[in-house]
């Protein structure tokens, strides 16, 4: 049987008290905190919702942020412009419930958040992510993340990068 997923922003219908996905900080964070983030406009966030339970499987936020310039991969910061800081979007957290291993609902909720962020009329050189621990890290690293030069578990990803994982 094959599960089906929709991607929705966070409403009180979400029932968030059995998320656990393996990770204690992102559980509690989901669990306990993100309804503060989202109702005080610090984040956005997007909940992956299993069709036929209803159940939330994952989720992400995003946040308006930037990455100063000299923290930027040397290659990629000798073609921007020398502004003090580049405009990005931060992907703050991102958790899938332990339940829904192997279904590619990570990538999926990653690929959802770059859509979005493509959506928005709003400029953004680059997506970043701030992984919680190597595991994460390795995550981002997959899709072309690469580590900021002073905070290796910020990882970054060029805007037109990102668009290029969406393509075929």
């Amino acid at each position: 049987m094959s599960v089906h997923f929709t991607i929705e922003p966070l409403a009180k219908a979400h029932k968030r008290a059995d998320f656990t996905c393996g990770n204690d900080r992102i559980d509690s964070y989901f669990r306990k905190a993100v309804s503060q983030d989202v109702k005080n406009k610090f984040a956005t966030c997007f909940v992956a919702r299993e069709i036929a339970t209803d159940r939330v499987a994952g989720f992400y936020t995003l946040s308006s942020s930037n990455v100063p310039l000299n923290e930027v991969p040397e290659p990629l910061a000798k073609k921007l412009p020398r502004y003090p800081t580049v405009p990005a979007v931060l992907i703050g957290w991102l958790g899938r419930h332990s339940d829904y291993a192997g279904h590619g609902l990570g990538e999926a909720l990653l690929f959802d958040a770059i859509r979005t962020v493509a959506a928005a009329p709003i400029g953004a050189h680059a997506i970043f992510a701030d992984a919680i621990d190597d595991n994460a890290a390795a995550f981002y690293a997959v899709f072309g993340f690469m580590h900021l030069v002073k905070r290796p578990r910020t990882l970054y990803l060029p805007m037109a990068t990102a668009l290029s994982l969406l393509s075929p």
